[in-house]
């Protein structure tokens, strides 16, 4: 999904685009394992996240604040399986980190071009540059070293973080296969995405039984002010990362927000070993962690040169009336 042309796309958009979306990310993968600490129910939290957003965007759009169109079924049916796989990836995402310390959450999450690009293989598209190849590769022999150095390592969380790293290639290539969010803004997006999640989710959550405990805890945690606030945090943070994504991918494009993803997964990373209960200090882990960072700034860069290289020049004509 690219930029649209229709909206305006000044630098200071962009950048406002870029660095919201990149802070706010960073901020959520710490607020996210900050509250699975206190609160394990992970779809819950995710259900009354997409609720809280379903119902601040249709109020804004009744009051006039936002300019919204209502709800199309054709869009709705188009961007179905979209919604679906995109918060199957935030879910088993965000049970993950019940069990994986933050610098190797994001390592595994950097795995998702690997899978891409096992996904275009099997669908006939073509084979991806070597540097695009190398670097991927590079990340996925960061991911390995660093496991055999991980103390902590959870199967469970380990299992969760690689279906996440699945969905989301679903979701990716989906979207760029069917074009289903073309011509739509990032609040209509992140409407669809919030709407058509709601039953998916509460089916979810009765069938994995964490209804109704996960009520019962929290009402019983609602007495807690601490508590409260990373809950209302958390709700806040996560309407606010879903709106500053599709914004930056809106626009600037899909590709400018990979990369962002990748730069704040360096900082992420870093802080990881510090923050809510650090690593435990392994040389395998510190080299894996390190190699596969360096892996995911290579296949940025790779994919940044691809992009650059398909655009066309400019005729000298056109050049001197822009200069």
């Amino acid at each position: 999904m690219e930029g649209r042309a229709d909206i305006d796309t000044s630098p200071f958009l962009s950048l406002f685009a870029a660095l919201s979306y990149g802070g706010a990310s960073m901020a959520m993968v710490f607020i996210n394992k900050a509250i699975i600490m206190q609160y394990a129910y992970s779809m819950t939290l995710l259900t009354v996240q997409q609720l809280a957003t379903t119902a601040l965007i249709h109020m804004g759009r009744v009051v006039g604040y936002s300019k919204a169109r209502p709800v199309n079924m054709e869009t709705a049916k188009k961007l179905l399986w979209v919604s679906l796989f995109y918060n199957a990836n935030v879910a088993f995402a965000l049970a993950s980190l019940k069990g994986v310390n933050i610098p190797m959450y994001i390592a595994i999450k950097r795995l998702t071009p690997l899978a891409v690009l096992v996904a275009g293989h099997f669908s006939g598209k073509k084979r991806p540059s070597r540097q695009v190849s190398l670097s991927v590769l590079l990340i996925a022999t960061g991911v390995l070293i660093a496991a055999l150095g991980d103390f902590s390592f959870d199967l469970f969380g380990y299992g969760m973080a690689l279906t996440s790293v699945f969905f989301q290639t679903m979701y990716l290539v989906l979207v760029e296969k069917s074009g289903a969010e073309d011509g739509l803004s990032s609040v209509e997006i992140m409407f669809y995405n919030s709407f058509l999640s709601i039953p998916f989710l509460v089916l979810l959550i009765l069938v994995t039984g964490e209804f109704p405990n996960s009520l019962s805890l929290l009402l019983a945690k609602s007495t807690s002010f601490s508590f409260l606030m990373i809950f209302v945090v958390s709700m806040v943070m996560g309407i606010v990362l879903n709106f500053t994504m599709f914004l930056c991918t809106v626009v600037n494009s899909a590709l400018t927000t990979t990369i962002v993803g990748v730069l704040k997964g360096v900082g992420s990373t870093t802080l990881g070993f510090f923050v809510l209960g650090g690593v435990e200090v392994h040389a395998l882990n510190v080299t894996g962690l390190a190699i596969n960072t360096a892996g995911g700034v290579w296949y940025s860069y790779a994919k940044y040169q691809e992009k650059k290289s398909k655009q066309p020049k400019l005729s000298p004509d056109l050049e001197a009336h822009r200069r």
